[in-house]
């Protein structure tokens, strides 16, 4: 990860000169975090072809106990840990397959570069994905990061 500070670029085509914000560049991989959840290093694929992100989790289910509604499940292929929460909403996502479905989500911080970050998860099972943690362009838009291709920090 790269932190750089105000910048301008020269555009080719038209010569004019476009001014952008401080940025921080990260790789298509980054190593990454949760310390909510216990769960640190773990290789996230920057996917700035998605939307949102998706995060991992086995055993999802809704839970209603005396009508106070929470989202339980197991993140990363840990059975034996169970994360439930009560902060949650629910959301059809299209898959990169083209399949919709309804999936749940959460909000959560994620640790990349030492650096703290909000971040919006759906929650589900990427277990024939090669990656358990995808980032999609929402996140990276809103924290203000490029992606440099040749960067690779798994």
């Amino acid at each position: 990860m790269i932190k750089i500070n105000n910048y301008a670029i020269i555009c080719k085509l038209t010569k004019r000169v476009i001014r952008m914000n401080a940025k921080t560049i990260i790789g298509n991989y980054e190593r990454v975090s949760f310390p909510f959840f216990g769960i640190d290093n773990i290789v996230a694929k920057i996917d700035t072809g998605a939307y949102s992100g998706a995060f991992h989790c086995t055993k999802i289910f809704e839970r209603d106990q005396d009508g106070k509604k929470s989202v339980v499940f197991s993140p990363f292929d840990h059975p034996e840990v169970v994360i439930e929460t009560d902060q949650f909403s629910k959301k059809q996502v299209k898959s990169s397959n083209g399949d919709v479905e309804m999936r749940y989500l959460i909000t959560t911080q994620i640790v990349i570069g030492q650096q703290n970050y909000d971040i919006t998860l759906s929650l589900s099972d990427r277990s024939s994905m090669k990656y358990p943690l995808l980032i999609g362009s929402k996140f990276l838009r809103q924290y203000n990061f490029l992606v440099d291709a040749t960067l690779n920090n798994s």
